[in-house]
C-alpha cells in the first residue's frame, strides 16, 4: 500500500509537470523520454524481474514497433495508433521465434542470445535499404496537427501519452506480479527445478512473459517514434541506448518491484542529460566518463537499487506517525 501511494504520487507529479515546463523547451522533452524509459524499463521488469531472465535484446522488439509504425504511415497512410497495434503483433511474434529457442538457457547464455538477437534486427534494417531506408534512416512524415493521426505541435501532448503507457504498463506488471502467472514466475525464479516438480510447465510461462513483454516494448517503439520524429537502425535497435539502458534502469530502482523501474528513470535519464549539458563541449567523452562514475557511485551506495532508499524512508514516516 505504501509503495502504491507512492506510486501514485510520482504521478501525480508528474502530471503537473508538463504544465510547468515550456512545451517547446528542452526539458519537456527531458521529461517525455524520462517517462518513456520508464515504461520501457517496467516492460523489461516483467521478463527481468519476475521471470529472472536478463534480455539484453529488448531493441529488436523496440526497433520492430518503431519501423513497423512508419513504414506504414509512409507507404499507406496508416495511423500510427493502428501501427502501434501493428507493431505490438510482430512484436510478440519476434518475441516468440526468439524465446522458443532460448527459455531453456539461464543467465549469461540467455542475455548473450538475446544481445545476439538485436544486433541481427540492426544489420537486417541497415541493409533492408527498401523497406527500411537503411543506415540513412527514417522520418516521420509531418501532417497536420490532430489526435487520430498522432501528429501535435508541441511536445505536451506527446509527454501524457507517455505518462498513460508509463500508468498502463505498471499496472499490467502488478496484475501479472499479484496473479497465478506471478506465482509460477516467483517460484521459478527461486528454483526452477523445484517449480517444475510441483507441476508448472516453466516454459510455457516463461514464454507467455516474453511475449507480453516483446507487444508491450514494440507499442512504445511507435511512441518513440512519433516523438523522436526521425530515427535510424543504430539508435532504436542499439544495445547500449535500448536494450542495456533500459536494464540499468530497472535493476538501478529495483528489479521486481513497480515503482523501481520509475525511481531509476527519475535518475538517470535527467542525470544523463544534465551530465551531457554541462560537460558535452569539454573534453571528448568526458561527460559520459562522469555520468559512469556516478552511476558506480549509486551502485556502490544502493546495490540492491533506489527501492531501498525508499523503503527506508518510508519506515522512517511509519515510525514517526506512530510516535
Amino acid at each position: 500500500m505504501k509503495r502504491w501511494i507512492a506510486i501514485l504520487a510520482v504521478i501525480a507529479i508528474a502530471a503537473v509537470l508538463p504544465l510547468l515546463l515550456s512545451p517547446t523547451g528542452y526539458w519537456i522533452r527531458v521529461l517525455t523520454f524520462t517517462l518513456l524509459f520508464a515504461a520501457m524499463a517496467q516492460v523489461w521488469n516483467i521478463i527481468g524481474g519476475l521471470a529472472n531472465q536478463t534480455s539484453l535484446g529488448h531493441a529488436a522488439f523496440f526497433g520492430i514497433g518503431a519501423y513497423t509504425s512508419t513504414i506504414l504511415v509512409l507507404k499507406f497512410g496508416i495511423s500510427p495508433w493502428i501501427g502501434m497495434f501493428a507493431g505490438g503483433f510482430l512484436g510478440g511474434v519476434a518475441a516468440l521465434i526468439i524465446a522458443v529457442p532460448t527459455m531453456r538457457l539461464q543467465g549469461h547464455y540467455f542475455a548473450l542470445a538475446t544481445l545476439a538477437f538485436g544486433e541481427v534486427m540492426r544489420v537486417i534494417a541497415n541493409v533492408w535499404t527498401s523497406l527500411t531506408g537503411g543506415p540513412v534512416g527514417l522520418s516521420v512524415p509531418f501532417v497536420p496537427p490532430s489526435i487520430a493521426a498522432y501528429s501535435f505541435k508541441q511536445l505536451l501532448p506527446h509527454a501524457y501519452i507517455a505518462l498513460i503507457a508509463l500508468i498502463i504498463v505498471t499496472f499490467i506488471f502488478e496484475a501479472i506480479r499479484r496473479s497465478a502467472m506471478g506465482y509460477r514466475l516467483r517460484a521459478i525464479k527461486e528454483n526452477p527445478a523445484a517449480a517444475e516438480v510441483i507441476g508448472i510447465d516453466t516454459t510455457k510461462v516463461k514464454l507467455q512473459t516474453a511475449v507480453i513483454s516483446g507487444v508491450l516494448m514494440a507499442m512504445l517503439g511507435t511512441l518513440y517514434a512519433q516523438v523522436a520524429v526521425f530515427f535510424d537502425p543504430d539508435t532504436v535497435f542499439s544495445a547500449a541506448s535500448i536494450s542495456i539502458r533500459v536494464a540499468l534502469i530497472a535493476i538501478l530502482g529495483g528489479v521486481g518491484t513497480a515503482i523501481g523501474p520509475i525511481l531509476g528513470a527519475l535518475f538517470i535519464i535527467p542525470v544523463e542529460e544534465l551530465m551531457n549539458d554541462l560537460f558535452s563541449s569539454g573534453a571528448a567523452g568526458l561527460s559520459q566518463l562522469i555520468f559512469g562514475v556516478i552511476l558506480i557511485a549509486v551502485i556502490l551506495w544502493r546495490p540492491r537499487g533506489f527501492i531501498t532508499v525508499f523503503d527506508s524512508l518510508m519506515a522512517r514516516f511509519s515510525k514517526k506517525a506512530r510516535s
